[in-house]
């Protein structure tokens, strides 16, 4: 592995800025999607949340029968490509769309690439890392990632100012950094030749899998049951009193502390071990969750959505950092597609609770909810962490 100042390989520098151009992309559009279907294409919010769920539900499935088929053939970078090309295509889509079907159909093939791509590229990122630096991998990836996210909003809050709400321009817009991405990832990432099949036909079954990462996919799903989507927490802001432009500047906010704290929580966990990492993460969630629950102040958001950031920072990149310490290399594009999918099929069950317990018992009712099923996850992880082993590499 090439190492660059930044203590990573050339494949994951280059994948990290492929995930930055297609998360520009993506970012300028998801804000604007909501907006588009029921004020330009007059879709009932119904329908909104229709689309999201089978859009989000369809990536979640992908994950794992993609993980697994890069597994069984041994190859990752075809997946990769693949998968954001399908999400290139769907802003050109999104673009002729002129009927609220038209966009869901958009929004699939871009869920449709994203579910490709997801397990073959965390994957990759393992492979061209060395176990003492995946933490910092993953976390540079993550950072990067993010990144798209704190730019893509701006260029949209731009774009919607100038381009006097030609929300088809903007789509339109959105399909160039995402093809600057592909072709950065079609020159640039090369993959190792592996030998076809070294290792014996991988069965897709429970049996096969690790104990200790069922333990972890155990503990993440009580967790995951509890973190709904991050639409409640815009949502929450604007049932406080935030413009729409105010909302997007805290989303924005959010992800850029979310950006600067990954790589550093990653070369962290890299140190003292992913373990204490995790759950703190988990423990500072039950804290933001809680707050947002029980304030009254729309004062206290800017202070909320940064520390999320942070949250998002501690666990997202050091999660797939751990799993892929948890299993073998050749197991880990299954792995991830199955981890990637629990978590998935969870966020929209987390979604549909908190959206249940926002209407019929009260605001707050989600935030507390969630805050009560980290602590449960925390309680877990220090109990059930004993039973946890490394992979033998």
């Amino acid at each position: 592995f090439m190492k660059n100042k930044l203590g990573i390989s050339k494949n994951v520098f280059v994948l990290g800025l492929v995930s930055f151009f297609n998360d520009v992309a993506s970012e300028m559009i998801y804000p604007l999607v909501p907006i588009f279907l029921t004020s330009v294409l007059g879709a009932p919010v119904a329908v909104v949340g229709l689309v999201e769920g089978i859009a989000e539900s369809t990536a979640s499935v992908l994950k794992v029968v993609s993980g697994w088929l890069s597994d069984k053939w041994r190859k990752r970078k075809i997946f990769v490509v693949a998968g954001y090309s399908f999400s290139t295509i769907s802003k050109i889509l999104l673009s002729l769309a002129y009927s609220w079907p038209f966009v869901l159909f958009a929004r699939f093939i871009d869920r449709f690439g994203k579910g490709t791509r997801t397990s073959a590229r965390d994957a990759l990122i393992a492979e061209s890392s060395e176990n003492s630096a995946r933490g910092r991998s993953f976390g540079f990836h993550r950072a990067l990632d993010t990144l798209g996210a704190v730019v893509g909003p701006l260029i949209a809050l731009l774009a919607i100012h100038f381009l006097d709400n030609n929300f088809r321009l903007i789509f339109f817009l959105a399909f160039i950094p995402a093809c600057i991405g592909v072709l950065l990832l079609i020159i640039f990432v090369k993959e190792k030749r592996k030998e076809e099949n070294l290792f014996p036909a991988l069965n897709f079954s429970w049996r096969n899998l690790d104990s200790s990462f069922k333990i972890f996919l155990l503990i993440s799903f009580v967790f995951a049951l509890g973190n709904s989507s991050d639409a409640f927490l815009i949502l929450r802001a604007q049932n406080l009193g935030l413009s729409v432009v105010l909302v997007i500047l805290a989303y924005v906010l959010f992800n850029f502390t979310y950006a600067i704290f990954s790589m550093p929580a990653g070369i962290i966990s890299d140190k003292i071990g992913p373990k204490k990492v995790l759950l703190t993460g988990f423990l500072l969630f039950s804290f933001i969750y809680l707050f947002f629950g029980l304030t009254n102040i729309s004062l206290f958001l800017w202070f909320l959505f940064p520390f999320y950031g942070i949250y998002m920072a501690i666990t997202e990149g050091v999660g797939k950092a751990y799993i892929s310490n948890l299993v073998p290399q050749e197991k880990a594009g299954t792995a991830f597609g199955i981890y990637q999918t629990t978590i998935g099929l969870c966020t929209f069950f987390a979604s549909l609770i908190a959206g249940l317990l926002w209407t019929y018992i009260g605001v707050s009712a989600p935030f507390i909810f969630g805050s009560v099923m980290a602590v449960i996850s925390a309680l877990l992880f220090v109990i059930l962490e004993k039973k946890i082993k490394l992979a033998k590499i």
